[in-house]
């Protein structure tokens, strides 16, 4: 097994919306979703907050081949995405335009799809849920 760093996203109570979202607009695949009140381990009374059974303690949603997990997390309010971004390196240009215009539909473009010095395209956009996405096809490497 291969180290890996996983994108973990909390949505604070938003998490089935951004499933739905995902699997709509960019074509994600469900791997797995799992409620609160699917465990089965139930946490000690008074442990949990009140209506918390409805919302998502873990979901796996498959984004052109890479997996991007997400869940309701335990906290309430506005998401927070600030410092951080997904960065998604896909197979084709035409896949960097087609996921970076889905998402800025509803979200806003922070740089157009082009071609750059690090990549055969890439393109920036923050979706509505204010995650920062960074879509690229890399450059092949270079031989010295």
């Amino acid at each position: 097994m291969n180290p890996t760093f996983q994108p973990y996203l909390f949505f604070r109570g938003r998490c089935s919306e951004a499933v739905a979202y995902y699997k709509q607009t960019l074509g994600a695949e469900e791997v797995t979703v799992m409620r609160f009140k699917d465990s089965p381990e139930k946490p000690p009374a008074g442990q949990m907050p009140t209506g918390m059974d409805d919302r998502i303690m873990h979901a796996t949603l498959r984004v052109a081949g890479a997996e991007l997990m997400m869940a309701d997390g335990m906290r309430s309010g506005p998401t927070d995405f600030d410092c951080v971004a997904v960065s998604l390196t896909v197979s084709s240009e035409a896949d960097v335009d087609r996921i970076v215009n889905a998402l800025a539909r509803d979200g806003k473009v922070q740089m157009p799809p082009s071609a750059t010095f690090f990549a055969k395209r890439f393109g920036g956009v923050i979706d509505k849920f204010g995650v920062n996405w960074m879509v690229l096809v890399p450059q092949p490497h270079q031989s010295s």
